[in-house]
């Protein structure tokens, strides 16, 4: 009788979980070839979809995305410019693979050899790069670890800055995602990885850019595809639709094309569940200060970044926000300078906050006109 009893009690619970429990306990998926694959929101960092998205693998070509994020680090710090000067040595000769065939003591401007990369995938290429910015090869790729490790990445450790195979070279879809979105936070990662064709050394190299989705699929701009024997058919990718930015990893695919295919079945996926709602763009007046002992009596304060939120289609009245500034400032007060916050909540929860900076510099105003504003509020009083 217990027995029975038991049974009826499992019976029922299983018709509640599956008939009454909520959506979002169950996790969506797509029909995908690749053994591991994450879709990512890039704004807030979520997670929407995911498949052995630990799990260690070959990353091929993918590598070069911290490569590359690393080397625009450099160029936005000052330490490297466009057109400075990159000589080949004989290591990165020697780099077998996608190239473009650099020939010991070749030089080529630093922007060419970065184009190189995001475009023609040039193994050669990274290796210059890594020589020019670190020393050796051997420090930029222990540089590019200390990046790895600095961003809370637990799947990852590098041996070389071009995704050559190599043991103990791995890292796994998460990962992969999260040096995207960092890459994303960083200067003119786009602007490299969305050209479709470049013509090196006067025109007399063409480069194709090997990521097929900037051709294939609206909003596509970026990042690295990868292919080895061991790593099969990997891609990291972004698009951006009406405000809302996401980031696809597909790794192992076995199919040529089937990193494509998988990729853009991550984006459609997104892209028809899930919307952007904008409550400022960056850049906007978000409110005014008051401004004391300075030339002014009041600074206007500007949205550093867009403020909004991803959120489900037909969610969008759950998305709420306020601003929060002090009523008062003392002069002076720098351009830029964050003066206070925008919040907003998804659902009630904190999804994002946004400073809010001075839209102008307001210097401290001098002892005579200090003197004679106050007589003028205390005439006027």
């Amino acid at each position: 009788m217990r027995c029975h009893r038991k049974i009826s009690l499992i019976v029922m619970l299983v018709f509640l979980i599956t008939f009454l429990a909520p959506a979002e306990l169950y996790a969506d998926a797509v029909e995908a070839e690749a053994e591991a694959y994450v879709l990512m929101d890039a704004d807030s960092g979520k997670i929407l979809l995911a498949q052995n998205e630990h799990k260690r693998l070959a990353p091929a070509s993918m590598t070069k995305l911290m490569t590359l994020t690393l080397a625009l680090e450099d160029l936005a710090n000052g330490k490297v410019g466009l057109k400075d000067k990159v000589i080949t040595s004989e290591e990165a000769w020697k780099m077998g693979g996608s190239q473009i065939y650099l020939e010991p003591g070749e030089e080529l401007t630093y922007e060419d050899m970065l184009i190189s990369i995001a475009v023609g995938s040039a193994n050669d290429a990274c290796v210059a790069v890594a020589e020019h910015l670190e020393g050796t090869h051997k420090n930029f790729v222990e540089r590019m670890n200390r990046e790895a490790k600095m961003l809370g990445l637990k799947d990852t450790h590098f041996v070389n800055s071009n995704g050559l195979s190599a043991p103990e070279h791995y890292t796994s879809a998460y990962d992969m995602a999260v040096i995207a979105r960092h890459a994303l936070a960083g200067p003119r990662i786009l602007e490299y990885t969305s050209i479709k064709e470049y013509n090196l050394r006067q025109g007399e190299f063409k480069l194709y850019n090997t990521n097929k989705l900037l051709w294939w699929y609206q909003g596509a701009d970026g990042f690295k595809t990868g292919w080895t024997n061991e790593a099969k058919y990997c891609l990291t990718a972004t698009a951006k639709r009406d405000g809302l930015r996401l980031i696809g990893v597909v790794m192992a695919a076995p199919q040529q094309h089937g990193n494509f295919r998988d990729a853009m079945k991550l984006f459609n996926y997104g892209f028809a569940r899930y919307t952007y709602k904008s409550v400022a763009p960056v850049g906007s007046v978000c409110g005014v200060v008051k401004v004391g002992k300075g030339v002014q009596e009041n600074v206007e304060v500007v949205a550093e970044e867009d403020v909004g939120s991803m959120v489900k289609k037909g969610d969008e009245k759950k998305i709420t926000s306020e601003i929060s500034l002090p009523a008062y400032i003392d002069a002076p007060v720098k351009k830029d300078q964050k003066l206070g916050e925008y919040l907003v909540y998804n659902n009630g929860e904190l999804y994002k906050k946004v400073n809010l900076v001075a839209k102008q510099d307001v210097p401290r105003s001098g002892i005579i006109k200090g003197i004679m504003k106050m007589l003028v509020e205390t005439y006027l009083l």
